[in-house]
């Protein structure tokens, strides 16, 4: 790759290395220059640039960050993990539920000292994560990778076992039994069954029997016959200091085996590992009354995902393991260590605009495959990795209506219509998901959206790096379609009005924007008129 200053009239097609403000717009780093980008540059009175040539045997950034995420997780499905689309050369892997995830740590190693283009930055192995959880992201540091580079990481990956995967909560249900000491007030034991069972519900366990006995052996050795469930949890009134202490030696009366006393984790030394029949049996540690992250939770979230733990398993857990040392760890119901997720991404397709200039036709019911377009269009939002797709529509219109019938999508009907597609975004914005990171606006009558464009929008949104509004363009950088708005622009685009839809926002802050080019016209494509329909009809059937 070649990197340096270039004067300005030879910059077109090179990759800008740092963002250029300009008096009404923000050129960000690693867009392609475009003529028109050299023409704003050259009115600011800007003679060079500092840019990024890929030269002959490099792979652009998100091409080979694309093919390193392929390589770690051929089969994301099997993994537990998703993909996000490439933008500024990082693909992000992400947790699909909660679960431990296992990470080949030697070959992550080996991947990140094949040349310093590429970077492999993951969770610890067997974190703890949550659905939507980043647990893995590829990066390509400069702009482009040598493809000789990609090519040896592909062959590292190849045949082997996931590099990064997710296991999910396997367990069906637990059984919790506590002991009472004399004098031990209630609160003390309800904090304790409190504490437990918000670590289980927080894997999605069930507790499916639960009792309290008195802290003695033969008490604690009875109450196990009645053990369900695939795991069996021991919280005693006191502190277990011996292998002969209650919970140790009740298990060991009932049948049971213990396995290992104690762990080099701090807290959780106290905690033993057993089995009774085929159950594994975890003796908690007097900590486990408090909701903060001890020794316990490894132990337990490893078995609910069917991971084995061995004596020997636990001996290892000494390096890392002064917990107490880590402020920044949370408390395990809070979902595990706080890293990034995937954002949850809501789609407003906008369906309730008048065809106006279609002289009587719909061109939202036109064919295209034999599916109307307000389909087509349905299927392909549906087809992304957002979460949810709304349609907003006309009060009382059935064939745009029967047109998603077969979609799974949610409709909103505006009576506000009329009044202009601010109403129906407005409308929209009302009705999303409360959780919702983002929304990406989407018109109606732009056939050649693909999925994968609106993905790569979805992937270039962050707001805690400034990446707040995502705009679609063409290869010109002309703006066009889909706009996607982070979160924190939800109030104003609930008190949107008129015919402008979003554009208010867009020019108020455009600080903010983000712009992602699109292939061809998809950004850009215009059918309002009858002619321009059987145009973009006749020139898809001839290029095919």
């Amino acid at each position: 790759m070649k990197f340096g200053p270039l004067p300005l009239d030879e910059a077109e097609g090179a990759i800008l290395a740092h963002s250029v403000s300009l008096p009404h717009r923000r050129l960000r780093k690693g867009r392609r220059i475009t003529v028109a980008d050299v023409e704003a540059l050259g009115s600011a009175g800007i003679a060079e640039v500092v840019v990024a040539r890929l030269a002959p045997g490099d792979l652009d950034e998100d091409t080979a960050a694309a093919r390193l995420a392929a390589a770690l997780a051929p089969d994301p499905v099997l993994a537990g993990l998703s993909i996000t689309a490439p933008f500024t050369g990082r693909v992000n892997l992400c947790a699909e539920t909660t679960g431990v995830v296992k990470i080949d740590a030697g070959l992550v190693d080996a991947i990140n000292a094949i040349d310093e283009s590429i970077t492999l930055a993951t969770l610890p192995d067997l974190s703890r994560v949550g659905p939507r959880q980043m647990v893995a992201t590829v990066k390509i540091i400069p702009y482009a990778a040598p493809d000789t580079a990609v090519v040896e990481a592909e062959r590292l990956l190849s045949g082997v076992n996931p590099t990064v995967r997710v296991h999910g909560v396997v367990c069906r249900g637990a059984s919790l039994f506590l002991t009472r000491t004399p004098g031990m007030s209630d609160g003390i034991v309800r904090k304790g069954i409190d504490a437990v069972r918000g670590r289980l519900d927080a894997l999605g366990i069930p507790v499916i029997a639960e009792r309290i006995v008195a802290h003695r052996e033969e008490a604690l050795a009875d109450a196990l016959q009645g053990a369900e469930g695939d795991m069996v949890l021991i919280l005693t009134g006191s502190a277990t200091s011996d292998r002969n202490d209650v919970g140790p030696a009740g298990l060991i009366a009932a049948g049971g085996e213990v396995l290992r006393l104690g762990m080099p984790v701090d807290p959780g030394n106290l905690l033993f590992l057993g089995c009774f029949g085929s159950r594994p049996v975890i003796g908690l540690p007097g900590c486990a009354r408090s909701p903060k992250l001890n020794g316990a939770d490894w132990i337990m979230e490893r078995i609910a995902c069917g991971l084995d733990v061995s004596a020997h398993d636990i001996t290892g857990m000494g390096v890392g393991g002064l917990l107490k040392e880590i402020p920044s760890r949370p408390a395990p119901r809070t979902g595990g260590a706080a890293t990034g997720r995937r954002p949850v991404i809501s789609v407003l397709l906008l369906a309730a605009g008048q065809s106006s200039r279609m002289r009587g036709r719909d061109k939202l019911l036109e064919p295209i495959d034999g599916v109307p377009m307000l389909g087509h269009m349905a299927r392909v939002a549906q087809a992304s990795k957002a979460d949810e797709v709304i349609v907003v529509l006309r009060p009382g219109d059935d064939g745009r209506r029967r047109a998603i019938k077969s979609e799974k999508s949610a409709v909103v009907q505006n009576p506000r219509a009329a009044e202009g597609m601010g109403t129906s975004i407005a409308a929209g914005i009302a009705a999303i998901r409360n959780d919702a990171d983002g929304v990406l606006i989407m018109l109606a009558d732009m056939p050649e959206i693909m999925p994968a464009d609106l993905d790569r929008l979805i992937a270039a949104l962050d707001e805690t790096e400034g990446r707040a509004i995502v705009r679609a363009t063409d290869p010109s950088g002309r703006p066009g379609h889909p706009v996607l708005f982070g979160r924190r622009f939800f109030e104003l685009l609930r008190g949107l009005q008129g015919e402008r839809g979003a554009r208010e926002v867009l020019h108020d802050y455009p600080e903010f924007i983000t712009e992602v080019s699109l292939t061809g016209t998809r950004a850009t494509i215009d059918l309002d008129t009858p002619e321009d329909w059987a145009a973009w009809q006749s020139g898809r059937h001839g290029a095919g």
